[in-house]
């Protein structure tokens, strides 16, 4: 067992709370008000970090034109995509179609990174995305009428939003790749990328755009549970996926962060007092055996 591997299930455990976390507040302001809100907070208190620690002598300006293409498809794209996902098809069917970034990571690290994995790592990564789309895909009990689950418009273009967040994802990883393989300071990487994702968040919102604006007016409450979700979320869960490129494979990273949607499910339990269904738990166990072998290959 190696760190990065960590550091990547670290990642899916915070994108896992933090996606329970964004239904609310998501679904109050709009996916574009929420996104931006939400990078715009995470922006300040990585920039404090930055300024306390003082990483950003040390931060080449060769790396920031990558980082910064790294924010704008994969935060910029990718997560205002997601979160429009969510707010049509819920997080748990939104969860199960952006896992598959996992398979785009690994066929991308393969075309262009030259990544291999041995033979156990390969049989590990199918258990494991098999066992994420099982747990998703039967996991939903029938007659299921909670808010979270409920279609809240276009299924279609929550699926192809959803589908879209997934290949953005990627891109920004493998983007990301060449740079945190130098080992440059992530918190420092993660606000140049954010802070570029939050200008093209606000410069489309003073074009007019009018699905840009929020919703409803953000109350106090709101705006702090979204500055919660991006702490959780972004401010630790993509630093810890950066540390895990520094020496990790974009595909085995991409795999292990996948898994939080099976984290999402002891999540939805406490919430909707209501056990997984039989197929979450068949999926999950076939998760957890194929992180295993990953883990240990």
């Amino acid at each position: 067992m190696v760190a990065y591997d960590l550091f990547a299930l670290g990642a899916a455990a915070c994108w896992a709370l933090g996606s329970v976390m964004s239904v609310t507040p998501s679904r109050h302001l709009g996916a574009f008000a929420f996104t931006r809100w939400r990078m715009a907070m995470v922006a300040v208190m990585l920039w404090s970090v930055v300024a306390v620690t003082g990483s950003w002598r040390t931060f080449e300006t060769g790396y920031w034109g990558a980082m910064a293409l790294s924010g704008l498809i994969g935060i910029f794209v990718g997560d205002t995509a997601l979160f429009a996902a969510m707010n049509r098809l819920g997080p748990r069917r939104a969860g199960v179609l952006f896992a598959t970034h996992a398979a785009f990571s690994a066929a991308l690290g393969f075309a262009l990174l030259d990544e291999r994995m041995n033979l156990q790592a390969f049989l590990g990564a199918v258990l494991t995305l098999a066992g994420v789309m099982i747990a998703i895909v039967l996991g939903r009990h029938k007659g299921e009428t909670h808010a979270w689950e409920a279609d809240q418009g276009h299924v279609g273009a929550g699926v192809a939003l959803a589908l879209l967040a997934a290949l953005c994802q990627a891109l920004g990883s493998l983007i990301a790749k060449p740079v945190m393989a130098l080992q440059v300071d992530p918190v420092m990487a993660s606000a140049v990328r954010v802070t570029v994702a939050t200008a093209a968040h606000g410069a489309l919102l003073l074009t007019g755009f009018q699905a840009a604006r929020a919703t409803n007016a953000p109350t106090l409450r709101v705006l702090g549970q979204t500055a919660l979700n991006g702490f959780v979320a972004m401010g630790v869960g993509m630093t810890l996926v950066l540390l895990a490129l520094e020496k990790g494979d974009v595909g085995m990273v991409a795999i292990l962060s996948s898994v939080s949607p099976i984290m999402v499910l002891p999540l939805l339990w406490f919430q909707l007092k209501r056990a997984p269904a039989p197929g979450a738990w068949l999926g999950a166990v076939m998760t957890v055996a194929g992180t295993g072998l990953i883990l240990w290959r």
